[in-house]
């Protein structure tokens, strides 16, 4: 089974796990990267009924408009039953890394407006430990220097991602040779620093639901209470 045939087949589980709580005055939150589109092409196939989605970047956002599922403000909507979006690593905790497609930071906020986080992916993103994926960092243009030098006492190896700029108009730092064994402490301590808009630590608001597909079927890990 390649790569796009494992996004497919846990597009479909997620699609399973969330049914119940879809209707057409549903609304939802939907992330951004490949395993997330393949979940809004199976959601539009489905021809399932929601109200509509909170998209976490502009690329999601013409993506679910090509498929005819309405935009929603996250202003408006109030608190969302369920977020589906991917992940870079998950520990067995469900702490993630998040931020590869440079949308982390509205995909925190989307995150922790809503009551149930299913992440999807395939089995290479579970590890034991955080960091061999490098943490994205989203900054303020003006303190990147600062920023950079605070992460390198923290332990980093800060990297400017060249030729980014997200949608909010900041800049990232991807940082590397971290093994992030305190992952909400370090959340903390990041966040903390001056310039910094966020990290892509989904520690604070981990998913609640984890499925990865396997060779042939879906592994399904659940949050301890």
């Amino acid at each position: 089974m390649n790569q796009d045939e494992k996004k497919r087949q846990v597009a479909e589980a997620a699609l399973d796990e969330v049914r119940h709580l879809l209707d057409s005055k549903t609304p939802i939150g939907i992330g951004t990267g490949s395993t997330a589109n393949r979940f809004i092409e199976v959601l539009a196939e489905s021809k399932t009924q929601i109200l509509g989605a909170v998209a976490s970047s502009k690329v999601t956002e013409e993506r679910l408009s090509n498929h005819g599922i309405e935009l929603l403000d996250l202003n408006t909507t109030g608190t969302l039953p369920v977020y589906i979006d991917g992940a870079d690593e998950a520990d067995p905790q469900l702490n993630l890394i998040k931020g590869g497609g440079a949308a982390l930071t509205r995909e925190k906020i989307i995150a922790e407006a809503s009551s149930q986080f299913v992440c999807i992916g395939d089995d290479s993103k579970r590890v034991d430990v955080l960091g061999t994926f490098p943490l994205p960092v989203e900054i303020i243009p003006m303190a990147r220097s600062l920023v950079a030098r605070a992460l390198v006492e923290l332990g980093g190896n800060p990297e400017y991602r060249q030729g980014i700029v997200t949608d909010n108009g900041n800049i990232i730092l991807d940082v590397h040779d971290m093994l992030i064994t305190n992952p909400q402490e370090l959340e903390f301590a990041i966040n903390q620093i001056p310039g910094v808009v966020t990290c892509g630590l989904f520690a604070k608001r981990p998913a609640d639901i984890l499925l990865l597909a396997s060779q042939g079927n879906v592994l399904k890990f659940v949050r301890d209470a």
